[in-house]
């Protein structure tokens, strides 16, 4: 099993920005890759951002592309997302997601929830206009 635990989120004005973090811990893994969803209220759980385990590979949704930011931390088991320029339509729980089949990551996959094998518990972030 793997623990993942987030934290950073909170509320913001619009143009804003905050630092999401996630630490894992618990089984080890030689390679993983990491990333953040969100969901809205009465909505999808929808992909934002991945990053392979090397840090070479990065995957953005386009509605953050340009604003997010992320990165990572082999030595910390940590993930971070910088997310600037916040927007309302931003607001939702951001979820960090690991996947241990990061050699099978790519641009066509990388949005399918089913590909990742855990989650962390959430952390709201809420964009005010």
């Amino acid at each position: 099993q793997v623990q993942l635990v987030e934290s950073g989120g909170g509320l913001v004005q619009a143009g804003g920005s905050l630092r999401l973090s996630c630490a894992a811990s618990g089984r080890t893994f030689s390679a993983y890759a990491m990333g953040w969803f969100r969901q809205a209220p009465g909505k999808e759980r929808e992909f934002v951002v991945t990053i392979s385990w090397s840090g070479s590979s990065t995957y953005y949704a386009d509605s953050v592309k340009g604003r997010f930011t992320i990165s990572r931390d082999n030595a910390k088991n940590a993930v971070y997302l910088q997310m600037n320029s916040l927007k309302p339509e931003d607001t939702a729980v951001y979820y960090c997601a690991f996947t241990s089949r990061s050699h099978l990551i790519n641009s066509k996959n990388v949005y399918y929830t089913a590909l990742y094998d855990y989650w962390g518990q959430g952390t709201q972030v809420t964009v005010s206009s």
